[in-house]
């Protein structure tokens, strides 16, 4: 039977050997050769994908292309600096990331991650993982055809974690410009910058609904460092909270056809280091709501998956995950097969 929890509870009933045949098959990882990889996101032809990784000879994540078909990762950002969130416009002409090459401080900043990693190396020490929000960070576009890179923002501190509408038109994405990490979303150009959220805490990891009238995002508004699920219209109206748990829920993602989100999460309700899953919830659209309803458990592996996305015809899933053979994030890929409502 497959686990199945409320929006507000973790379960503990008992499960088979692995869930993970009700919803995935054909599992197959789709990139090596760097350090780590991981945030996938397809093309809207379903045939590439852009992914960030840290290439053997750089500390910090640069952002790929890579066809599924197979052949060798392009590099798309500058080679320097921290980057991040990389995603294409749905036209496939341009892909979006956001970067701190611009850092006048660059140097200093590559030598110290350096040093602090070859320090890590000989002592064995393995840091706990934690999302540097880099003050010089700032979203680009850059044009696929003429190589050219766009800053679609300029303003002072960490702009993020950002993602196209359905059409192209608009963007949501992360700023901490205000000293607190909001929700803001602004036109594809960078023009008409609004911010649609102020709750203090960390809001964060913004997608547009397919129909354009939703953002679903993580938030630890409830608690520091605790995640839970939120929902808000693009208008900055009708926020809502999807998950309500003592636990870590972040990284959702839309279905692209059906009333589905899913998303990664970890239940820290018990002592000691939890393990992450992707979690599958069905929705209930309204005029003024979005309404949690049953949730599933799409994996039980002992490694951790998150970041999970759909491909544009919702028939494959793709994630992060350390089910590698040396334990390092890679993304994965599979074709994905709804529940049954009875599961």
């Amino acid at each position: 039977m497959v686990l199945a929890l409320t929006a507000t509870t973790f379960c503990k009933a008992e499960e088979p050997a692995s869930i993970e045949g009700r919803f995935l098959s054909n599992v197959r990882q789709v990139t090596s050769g760097m350090v780590k990889a991981g945030e996938g996101y397809f093309s809207p032809d379903g045939k590439t994908i852009v992914y960030q990784a840290v290439p053997p000879q750089y500390p910090f994540y640069q952002i790929y292309t890579q066809p599924l078909s197979g052949g060798e990762p392009t590099l798309i950002s500058t080679g320097r600096g921290r980057t991040t969130c990389a995603y294409f416009s749905p036209d496939a002409k341009q892909i979006m990331f956001a970067s701190s090459h611009l850092d006048p401080m660059l140097t200093e900043t590559e030598q110290a991650e350096i040093a602090q990693q070859e320090a890590d190396r000989k002592s064995g020490t393995r840091r706990r993982y934690s999302w540097d929000f880099d003050p010089y960070t700032d979203i680009f576009a850059k044009d696929l055809k003429s190589g050219e890179l766009t800053p679609l923002t300029t303003e002072k501190g960490y702009d993020a974690e950002g993602a196209y509408n359905k059409d192209g038109t608009k963007i949501a994405f992360c700023s901490d410009r205000d000293g607190d990490p909001d929700i803001y979303i602004m036109d594809a150009d960078g023009t008409n910058q609004k911010q649609l959220t102020d709750a203090k805490g960390y809001d964060g990891g913004p997608f547009i609904s397919p129909n354009g009238k939703w953002i679903v995002f993580r938030s630890d508004r409830k608690e520091e460092g605790f995640l839970q699920i939120y929902v808000i219209g693009v208008d900055g109206q009708h926020e809502t909270a999807l998950t309500d748990n003592v636990g870590v829920n972040w990284a959702p993602y839309w279905h692209p056809t059906e009333p589905y989100i899913i998303w990664a999460g970890a239940d820290h309700s018990q002592p000691g280091r939890p393990n992450y899953d992707l979690w599958l919830m069905k929705y209930e659209e309204t005029v003024d709501a979005i309404k949690p309803g049953k949730v599933w458990r799409i994996t039980d592996s002992a490694a951790a998956d998150v970041l999970p996305v759909f491909s544009p015809d919702g028939k494959q899933l793709m994630w992060t995950s350390t089910r590698t053979d040396d334990h390092s994030s890679q993304l994965f890929i599979a074709d994905f097969q709804f529940p049954q409502e009875d599961q």
